[in-house]
């Protein structure tokens, strides 16, 4: 490591000299300290480099929330192998491009996952080491057999300017992104977020999104830089994430419709102590971020981020400037261009840019996507917004070639369900638009037009997609109609669309 780097690592060994027995990560009854995590995090790596796997291959992990997991991450900052979680909520076509997209060396499954993961290997040419998230399980090894090591062996020379993780985004063009994000760029990331939610050592997160997903991986780093401790849920359980707000005094978690709201209506009758609650942010409508504030004394803090800017760039607490994404923060440039490429006044519309070491390293072997996605100078989000006079971006939809629904904080792109749909055969066209819902925050709708003759029901089509692609993507409303509407040019009028049938469904 360079005079000038420090990376990941660093910090978990700084934190093992630090914090020592103080309590780093909760997983069921698991309370691993700073200290044996770092141990575990040189075991691991050790039997990594024992394995044949180098600095830059690529550590594909497929899995719910666990403690392997993080060791993982630990063990790649080390020995400067790059972590490749793959969204298990995706459908096998879709984690098979994935894996021969970021072309791993080896792959850790959890036993759900088994199944999905041996269909795979069939069909792929790579060689690839497998293992299972726990004990020999069929083909799968034990990852104990990794821990084998002394854990003082050499390892790799790691700069803060190497890639240490790949997050692949919301299919753009029908195939998704995978977003190189570096050791620098996170851990200024963290610097950001410890300096604006104030954490130390004593804040508690709850980590219940999943750690393929920025937000989830982010803010635990955030929490675990900061010398805090972390407590892992596999997935989403309000009435265990309730018992644990409680007994561990958790400060802060991240979180998308429909978690805030169901975790409160379900304390209503289970009446856990939730004061210990002072930083929540993501998505959420106003009505259930001002129950939480009321029922805690915490605060619900907005932002805008994306994988390719390593999280989060603007904050505010919700109710300071209501509508807004909150003001650029510490570490990153914030600006709205016009389509020429000149930064744009305040009040005026426009696409959302960043520029500054928060911003990722490239879209993974798609040089073509990063010289386009980088022009002026810029990183172009693709986010369409306004500034006004006191500084408070203003969202304002997505970008024509980018144009995003957020179902419950996921990312889904209208062309891939678009795609999935126009496979039916009695579909001859379709716009696929994202509808407000209460629920979800946002849903996708698809509006169809089908061939002559043809009957086909909305759950049938609905049906349909979600063999295709993944469930969350699928439409949840569906409406038939005879055309719609054209621009001059021939192409479906999407804006056109949106004005018709973008309105909340009647409940």
């Amino acid at each position: 490591m360079g005079l000038y780097d420090y990376t990941l690592y660093s910090i978990l060994k700084r934190n093992a000299r630090i914090h020592r027995q103080q309590t780093a990560w909760i997983c069921g009854t698991d309370h691993i300290s700073h200290q044996a995590f770092l141990a575990t995090v040189d075991r691991l790596t050790a039997g990594l480099l024992a394995t044949g796997l180098k600095k830059g291959d690529r550590i594909a992990v497929l899995s719910q929330n666990n403690l392997e997991f993080v060791y993982l991450y630990g063990a790649a900052a080390k020995m400067g192998a790059i972590m490749l979680p793959i969204n298990w909520r995706l459908q096998p076509e879709e984690v098979e491009y994935i894996i021969q997209d970021g072309a791993p060396e080896i792959l850790f499954v959890s036993e759900d996952f088994h199944p999905l993961a041996t269909t795979l290997l069939k069909k792929t040419d790579r060689r690839l080491s497998v293992f299972n998230m726990g004990p020999a399980c069929g083909d799968f090894a034990a990852f104990t057999d990794l821990l084998t090591q002394d854990g003082s062996g050499a390892v790799p020379d790691v700069s803060a300017d190497d890639p240490f993780v790949i997050i692949h985004t919301a299919a753009v063009a029908g195939r998704p992104r995978g977003a190189t994000l570096t050791h620098r760029g996170l851990i200024l990331a963290n610097i950001q977020g410890m300096v604006i939610w104030q954490l130390s050592p004593q804040d508690c997160h709850l980590c219940m999104l999943p750690l393929f997903h920025v937000a989830g991986l982010g803010v635990s780093l955030n929490v675990m830089q900061a010398g805090g401790k972390n407590l892992i849920l596999a997935k989403f359980d309000p009435v265990a994430a309730l018992k644990h707000i409680q007994e561990d005094r958790v400060s802060l978690f991240i979180e998308f419709p429909p978690m805030l709201s169901t975790l409160l209506d379900q304390n209503t009758t289970l009446g856990y102590d939730l004061s210990s609650l002072r930083v929540l942010g993501g998505l959420d409508m106003p009505e259930t971020i001002k129950r939480y504030e009321e029922a805690t004394g915490g605060v619900f803090w907005t932002a805008f981020g994306q994988s390719e800017t390593s999280g989060f760039v603007t904050f505010a607490p919700f109710f300071e400037k209501p509508g807004s994404a909150g003001r650029p923060a510490f570490l990153a440039e914030v600006e709205i261009m016009d389509p020429l490429g000149r930064i744009m006044e305040s009040g005026q519309s426009g696409e959302i840019v960043v520029r500054g070491p928060l911003v990722f390293q490239g879209y993974w072997n798609l040089e073509t996507d990063n010289a386009y996605t980088f022009r002026d100078g810029w990183h172009h989000t693709g986010d369409r917004g306004r500034f006004d006079e006191e500084g408070y971006l203003f969202y304002e939809g997505r970008m024509p070639e980018k144009e995003l629904i957020k179902p419950g904080g996921e990312n889904v792109y209208p062309a891939e369900v678009e795609q999935a749909i126009l496979e039916h055969p009695g579909v001859r066209e379709v716009s696929v638009i994202g509808v407000p819902d209460k629920k979800w925050g946002e849903a996708v709708k698809a509006v169809c037009v089908l061939e002559t003759g043809i009957s086909l029901t909305a759950p049938e089509l609905i049906a349909f997609v979600a063999e295709k692609i993944a469930r969350f993507k699928k439409p949840q409303q569906v409406v038939f109609v005879s055309s719609l509407p054209r621009t001059a040019d021939g192409a479906i009028d999407r804006e056109a669309v949106k004005a018709e049938h973008g309105k909340p469904q009647p409940v």
